[in-house]
């Protein structure tokens, strides 16, 4: 019996060859649509990056350490002084600023694409209820499954890295969107019905600034992945630290390794800090910290 059993085997469903029969009709029916975006991300990215290469290394290191300085505090300038100076000492500044218009450029366009989910999902059990299961495949696929159509779509270069990042980070901008306004508080909501608000009113007036702290945990985390992805860009083509990373893996080169890894680490710490910041400085967060000093 047992041996019947395992001879027997169920029919070979051919989901792989379905799957690359669509991209194939995709590729072959829209290929302008993919031109288009190819271009516009190619010339943001390269843009980009033109304008944070444009000064150099040395006055660059001083704008962040600035910026830092004026967004967080003093303490924070130093580190971003001294972080970016050691990024530009071991001649990694050009590539970790062309990680940085990279990860720039997909978190600009996970947050316009996941903001507007995560709000249609909160206010549609039925919307939420099939794109839940999207966004657990877009998080649990492993990236190099879908970086085979996106190369496919548009070759190697920075626009398939920009691609694949964004289907990466952009599940936490969605959900957590989504938690934050459904964990607003409903008297609000109905307080500002009872008042006569529009729908729309509600939600820019009430329901967005009462979840923006979730929604910039979202943004921190979009970033966080983001940059968690440059290894991956580097291995389809596009330039950055992600690049120098794979090719001192490929070529067992330790010093290029640390170099370019720690590079990355600081440009982690900084987005983060920077990000935690913005999250700080809402109305939500000074109404916050306000009640509890009076409290």
């Amino acid at each position: 019996m047992r041996d019947a059993l395992t001879q027997y085997e169920l029919p070979r469903i051919p989901v792989g060859s379905w799957f690359e029969a669509v991209v194939d009709w995709l590729n072959d029916n829209i290929g302008p649509v993919f031109d288009f975006i190819d271009l516009v991300l190619r010339s943001a990215v390269g843009g980009l990056s033109q304008a944070l290469t444009a000064l150099p290394p040395p006055a660059m290191v001083l704008v962040f350490a600035a910026l830092g300085w004026w967004l967080r505090s003093w303490r924070f300038g130093l580190f971003s002084l001294i972080g970016f100076g050691l990024v530009a000492s071991v001649q990694e500044f050009e590539s970790a600023m062309q990680t940085l218009s990279l990860v720039l450029v997909a978190t600009a366009i996970a947050i316009a694409i996941g903001i507007p989910l995560g709000v249609l999902m909160a206010r549609s059990g039925k919307v939420s209820a099939v794109l839940r299961p999207v966004l657990d495949l877009m998080q649990t696929m492993p990236a190099f499954v879908y970086l085979v159509p996106v190369i496919v779509f548009f070759n190697i270069g920075e626009v398939p890295g920009v691609v694949a990042t964004v289907i990466f980070a952009l599940p936490p901008g969605v959900r957590l969107t989504e938690l934050g306004i459904r964990q607003v508080d409903a008297e609000v909501v109905e307080a500002g019905e009872a008042f006569g608000s529009p729908p729309r009113k509600i939600l820019t007036g009430i329901q967005l600034p009462l979840a923006m702290p979730s929604i910039m945990a979202g943004v921190n985390q979009v970033i966080m992945l983001a940059l968690s992805m440059v290894v991956i860009a580097g291995m389809v083509g596009a330039p950055g630290l992600g690049s120098n990373i794979y090719e001192a893996v490929t070529r067992v080169q330790l010093a290029q390794g640390f170099e370019a890894g720690l590079a990355v680490v600081i440009l982690a710490v900084y987005l983060d800090r920077i990000t935690a910041v913005l999250s700080d400085r809402s109305p939500v967060a000074r109404a916050e910290r306000k009640a509890a000093r009076t409290g």
